[in-house]
């Protein structure tokens, strides 16, 4: 094995996870294949990640560890690739862990299909409690297939991003090359793994997906960001929902019934997700600035137009429409706060029903 020639280049990135970073590398280390690197970056960590990441690496010639002022995922993700030199390039957040197989299973179905992008399985393991080994684990995974040409890929997308399976890029294997032809970096915005995932995918040709799943994202809703009130998330999901326009359209997919199904069903439920937000407590906003929020992001053309294509999956998801059909800002509230409450205090049941919308 070559240590300037390595097969994977795996790039993590750390900020404040001492409690789980040991964990994230020794599952790296109990990987079958061996003949990976690991880029470590220490985004200015205040606790002691930077140091088990150190004394780690001191035991393993693969593992290297670079120090910088807190600069964001994206910043520590870009310098990262920067140093990369595998063939292929991984992803992995440092409060998550892999199966031992991953890698080598992965790197397999690259190198038999001349593969640009593999794309496995993975697991959800939302943790109800702090210090509480009591979880949901939700696994997300499509059939394997191998997509030999651009547009049957492209066909089928809209069911991998049905399983959350083109989102984000730790369940993904990524040819450097087509990396560093493209000249791909992260976005220094938060939530940046999307528009990465969709830049690489916009013109992929050779896709294998693999049914199997290695990754465990560890939800800890407890601690989690997605618990927090973000002023800008409407925005945001503005933003995204652009992008998903922009790529069927690119694609030829604008008019596919199918597709368009799928953006406008994944608009209406993060549409939701910011009524939610809104309604949250921590938002500084009064009663009243709340509703008039609400009836602003219901009443818009997109909206509306989402609400009259998606069809939405579970009778949960299909009631929390109707106040959004009806552009009735009020209802639409009363449910944002119901759901806003279930989510502080009933972690269970708040994954179990995302699980199932």
């Amino acid at each position: 094995m070559a240590r300037n020639n390595p097969k994977v280049s795996v790039i993590m990135p750390v900020y404040n996870v001492a409690a789980y970073v040991g964990r994230a590398i020794e599952s790296l280390q109990a990987q079958t294949m061996g003949d990976f690197e690991l880029l470590v970056v220490d985004d200015g960590s205040k606790d002691r990640s930077g140091d088990i990441c150190d004394r780690m690496a001191e035991k393993d010639i693969r593992i290297d560890v670079f120090h910088t002022p807190n600069g964001g995922a994206p910043a520590a993700r870009n310098l990262a690739l920067d140093h990369a030199c595998g063939q292929y390039v991984y992803f992995m957040d440092a409060d998550d862990w892999a199966e031992p197989h991953m890698l080598e299973d992965m790197v397999a179905l690259a190198d038999q299909n001349n593969a640009e992008l593999i794309v496995a399985g993975f697991y959800i393991d939302t943790f109800y409690a702090k210090n509480s080994n009591e979880h949901l684990s939700e696994l997300k995974s499509r059939p394997s297939r191998v997509y030999e040409t651009q547009a049957d890929f492209r066909a089928d997308a809209y069911k991998l991003f049905d399983e959350n399976l083109l989102y984000t890029p730790w369940n993904k294997l990524f040819l450097r090359a087509r990396i560093e032809e493209l000249n791909l970096r992260f976005r220094p915005t938060f939530w940046d793994d999307f528009p990465y995932v969709l830049d690489f995918i916009r013109d992929v040709n050779k896709v294998v997906v693999t049914e199997e799943a290695y990754y465990h994202f560890i939800r800890s809703r407890a601690e989690s960001e997605t618990a927090r009130w973000r002023p800008q998330m409407y925005e945001k999901r503005e933003e995204e929902h652009g992008w998903m326009l922009d790529l069927l359209e690119h694609w030829g997919l604008s008019q596919d019934a199918s597709s368009k199904e799928m953006v406008m069903r994944r608009y209406v439920e993060r549409l939701i997700g910011c009524i939610e937000n809104v309604c949250n407590p921590a938002a500084q906003l009064t009663r009243a600035q709340k509703i008039a929020a609400i009836r602003q992001m219901i009443s818009t053309p997109q909206a509306q137009e989402a609400v009259r294509i998606a069809r939405p999956r579970s009778r949960v998801m299909r009631t929390l429409v109707k106040p959004i059909a009806k552009k009735n800002a009020v209802q639409a509230y009363l449910e944002g706060s119901f759901i806003s409450f279930v989510k502080r205090r009933n972690t269970r049941i708040f994954a179990t029903l995302k699980a199932r919308r």
